[in-house]
């Protein structure tokens, strides 16, 4: 046995994050950590990694009793980590990211020729493609996983955990990631592979331990008539139903009208070439396609976060053509950013201050001299019955909330009160099947009071659940249009791939 992890206690104010966990990996083996947002997995992993010191417990590695009180003990036995969120600087290279934090002598020594070769040589044995002299902050988000592929590569690692490694990948860039596993497999080296997917666990996974409330509720062994429904039912404790039902599109005026917009490129985006499109009250109109293919710049364009150099934006028929975000958000809109630790949610605030970040200076909330501390806790508690967020206190900061806690804030905060539109981006990204399953319902329950939604995600099974209609971007052009209920895998596969409707 490779490693082993005995009665693992853990918590923190107000959370008991891990109770009692036995956990165990074997050499050559790719063993899933599965459980719901906020059940225990990635504490357990950062536990093993020497970020946290366990309360109670024990960790043997290769039969032998060891402590990773730090990442470096962690590093030194064989254990990479590869964060849900990179750890890496942007402004440096591939190699100095590489190898930073390693030791020659008395002082540290940047070698980076000599590791640039090596760097090369492990993307190339391994299928990695990564330039080692590029800046970091110009590589995709499957870029930049590749680099902490190789770092922890680079570094010896003989276990590897992945927390939550497909999150931010596209259909394409997961097929490689799993070839890249699967001969990491081969070589006798193990993985602990953090996912809530079901089916990318079952294609994946040797063995599945599930946990649910910081415990352990089973360690099953992978096999091709492992039923889903029984996984999700282990996560969450009750049944999950898989299928989105909605009762038939009663569409009203247009309240999104997009027509002829074009904006400029920039690093790491295409631009929008001549898109039309309108949403209506009543309507979920879902955009399918690649991630990077003009979606960032739509929902940007939008919100006024965008510069855009020919055509209009009607909101609610008004002309927002050229308006600032914050004139927009006078407006009863709802913007669900993809990146919800870094524009949905001020990270060190709390869960009641979250709430109100664009409000404070209104009444009932308050104005611009003083604040209604009152009220905004009265709106909080509120907020946290109605959407269900688990959290110790109104005061808990929210970077202490599981990822899909942290979600249904910015859910409650945007969507607590009628609005007229909603532009959702990626709203499911990182969560868990019984987290997604409250967005689908949070925008569901919205088209029925007569919000229009443009909702946008590379998740087809979502799109194709959710949308009245579906448009497909590609390379920053909306190539093809259809009702969603005459939509089909094929031809969204089609367009997505670039592939026009005749």
């Amino acid at each position: 046995m490779l490693l082993e992890m005995k009665n693992i206690h853990k918590s923190f104010p107000g959370v008991r994050a891990n109770r009692g966990i036995f956990f165990d990996v074997e050499e050559g083996e790719i063993h899933t950590l599965l459980g719901e947002n906020g059940a225990g997995k990635s504490t357990l992993m950062n536990i093993l990694f020497g970020l946290y010191v366990p309360d109670e417990g024990e960790i043997y590695w290769k039969g032998q009793k060891t402590e990773t009180a730090n990442t470096r003990e962690a590093l030194d036995l064989g254990i990479g980590m590869i964060h849900q969120h990179f750890m890496l600087i942007p402004k440096f290279t591939v190699v100095e990211n590489i190898v930073l934090g390693t030791w020659e002598g008395r002082n540290p020594k940047l070698e980076v020729d000599g590791a640039a070769r090596l760097i090369t040589q492990l993307s190339q044995e391994y299928g990695l493609r990564v330039d080692p002299w590029a800046l970091v902050e110009d590589l995709s988000v499957g870029e930049q996983q590749r680099v902490e592929i190789i770092k922890a590569l680079f570094r010896g690692a003989k276990l590897l955990i992945m927390d939550e490694p497909t999150a931010v990948l596209t259909p394409g860039e997961v097929e490689d990631l799993f070839k890249v596993l699967l001969k990491l497999k081969e070589e006798n080296r193990s993985i602990i592979f953090i996912s809530h997917k079901l089916e990318e666990v079952k294609l994946i996974s040797d063995r599945i331990t599930v946990l649910r409330d910081g415990s352990v509720v089973a360690t099953v062994t992978n096999t091709p008539d492992l039923d889903r429904g029984k996984l999700a039912h282990m996560m969450v404790g009750r049944e999950i139903n898989f299928n989105i039902q909605k009762p038939p599109s009663s569409q009203g005026k247009v309240v999104l009208s997009i027509k002829n917009v074009r904006t400029a490129t920039r690093a790491e985006q295409v631009g929008l070439k001549e898109i039309s499109l309108d949403v209506h009250r009543g309507e979920i109109y879902g955009i399918a396609g690649v991630d990077g293919n003009g979606q960032d710049e739509l929902a940007e364009a939008s919100m006024g976060l965008l510069k855009i150099h020919k055509g209009k934006i009607e909101i609610m028929g008004k002309d927002t053509t050229g308006w600032k975000t914050r004139e927009l958000r006078k407006l009863p809109i709802a913007y669900i950013p993809k990146d919800r630790h870094n524009v949905g949610l001020v990270m060190d605030f709390t869960v009641r201050d979250n709430f109100v970040l664009d409000r404070v200076a209104k009444k009932p909330y308050g104005n611009p001299w003083s604040l209604n501390l009152k009220v905004i806790l009265e709106n909080a508690l509120d907020l946290i019955k109605r959407f269900n967020i688990h959290t110790p206190d109104a005061k808990t900061e929210v970077q202490k909330l599981s990822g899909g806690n942290q979600q249904k804030v910015v859910l409650a905060r945007e969507t607590g009160q009628p609005v007229d539109l909603i532009i959702a981006v990626q709203p499911t990204r990182g969560l868990d099947v019984d987290a997604s399953r409250f967005v689908f319902d949070t925008m569901l329950a919205a088209r029925a009071q007569g919000a229009g939604i443009l909702y946008i995600s590379t998740e087809l099974e979502e799109i194709m659940g959710l949308s009245d209609t579906i448009g497909v971007l590609y390379e920053g052009e909306q190539i093809g249009s259809m009702p969603g209920a005459e939509a089909d895998l094929q031809t969204i596969g089609l367009l997505m791939a670039g592939e026009r409707m005749q």
